[in-house]
């Protein structure tokens, strides 16, 4: 039975259509509005806040806090300062991605750590011998995204601070409404944001803080299809969608590497010893895996091409399907990969996706093609490889 987070007495009303799903045992708004175009315009033109509390939060402290993290995580631990933020994967003892999330260094000794999926059994089996506490506080931390252009104003009119000086992957303490929260320079939709970490028990106070200080600015809350679009577009990928937890993988093709999902850049195989490093050297030295994630951009050309056979007017993908689809070369006769995420980009006016493709169609410029079904009929559009992310925006680092 899912139930509401900690600011579930606040967004339920604003639930116009009541469009809920089910995320880690809460209810999570689909979408606000009529529609979620209103969301997405809100996360690119304004500011708008994200209700993320089901995301799975621990603490992590202790003499060798430091020592766990760097033994699981494939980022060099060491390396990350107090007031920094880490995004990270760690992996099993076969070097496959167990889950990916953010690490937060809050003081010498004691972390954030937050994941997608459940993992404080992961963390204690890998904190045998070491002096650590692992401590779930999921439930009693509530977590919000403040995110969009007008973010960073409608932050310092709530605090009565600026934030001119948190840096891209930073964080630091602050009060809202007299509740003392944590501010992470971090977020999912690849645009100026914060996450903000709230006692539970203050969440209703900070939520209504923050939708006053962010009026003046075209605030409103957004729901997941709205996060999805925003997500694409920044080439971020969703674990159960654009990769398996190793945990939950029933066969061999389901595991996937760091290598193989876009993370490779992530994995430092020059520090110490970690979870699952000696298979992903031994990957790296036989030439890499034997795919790789890619964006592609396809040809709106092929789409109106294959409604117009069925006498229909073209439809752009209005939501980001997580459906796998088959890849196939340019040709279209042999299949090479799977699409994973597929949607339209409103800014970008164009439909995109990110791939699993091998090695030969890595490089940008490759051509391949996508299944396209119209009306029961399966047919092919052609698809460019792209630099990923598909929208870079400045702001989002400033």
């Amino acid at each position: 039975m899912s139930v509401g987070t900690a600011f579930h007495p606040r967004t339920a009303p604003h639930n116009r259509k009541m469009q809920w799903r089910e995320w880690s045992g809460y209810f999570a708004a689909s979408v606000y509005a009529d529609f979620h175009d209103i969301e997405y315009n809100a996360i690119r033109e304004q500011a708008a806040l994200i209700d993320v509390s089901p995301l799975y939060k621990y603490e992590v402290s202790g003499r060798d806090a430091q020592r766990l993290v760097d033994r699981v995580i494939t980022r060099d631990a060491t390396r990350l300062k107090v007031g920094s933020v880490y995004y990270s994967p760690w992996c099993d003892e076969d070097g496959k991605v167990v889950d990916d999330g953010t690490i937060h260094r809050l003081d010498d000794d004691r972390y954030r750590w937050t994941a997608a999926d459940p993992q404080y059994r992961w963390l204690t089996m890998n904190a045998t011998g070491l002096s650590v506490d692992v401590e779930d506080v999921s439930e009693r931390t509530a977590a919000i995204a403040l995110q969009g252009p007008w973010s960073r104003a409608v932050l310092a009119a709530a605090t009565g601070e600026t934030f001119e000086d948190l840096r891209y992957f930073r964080r630091r303490g602050t009060t809202i409404a007299g509740a003392a929260i944590d501010v992470s320079r971090t977020g999912y939709t690849g645009d100026l944001g914060y996450e903000l970490w709230i006692p539970a028990d203050r969440a209703v106070d900070v939520f209504d803080a923050l939708l006053a200080a962010g009026k003046p600015y075209g605030i409103r809350p957004a729901g997941m299809i709205a996060l999805d679009v925003v997500r694409l577009e920044a080439g971020l990928i969703l674990l159960e969608v654009d990769y398996t937890s190793a945990r939950h993988a029933m066969n061999a093709d389901q595991a996937y590497s760091p290598y193989e999902i876009g993370l490779g850049r992530l994995v430092d195989l020059a520090k110490g010893e970690f979870v699952g490093k000696r298979a992903l050297a031994a990957e790296q030295r036989a030439g890499g895996p034997a795919r790789r994630l890619v964006g592609l951009e396809l040809t709106w050309d092929d789409i109106v091409g294959l409604y117009d056979a069925r006498g229909l007017p073209p439809t752009a993908p209005a939501v980001v399907s997580r459906t796998h689809t088959p890849l196939y070369d340019a040709t279209g006769g042999r299949q090479i990969g799977r699409v994973t995420s597929l949607g339209w980009s409103p800014i970008l006016k164009k439909p995109i996706a990110l791939a699993s493709v091998p090695p030969s169609h890595e490089p940008v410029g490759s051509k391949v093609s996508v299944e396209w079904t119209v009306e029961a009929h399966r047919g092919r559009v052609g698809g460019t490889v792209v630099e990923l992310p598909f929208l870079d925006l400045p702001r989002k680092r400033a």
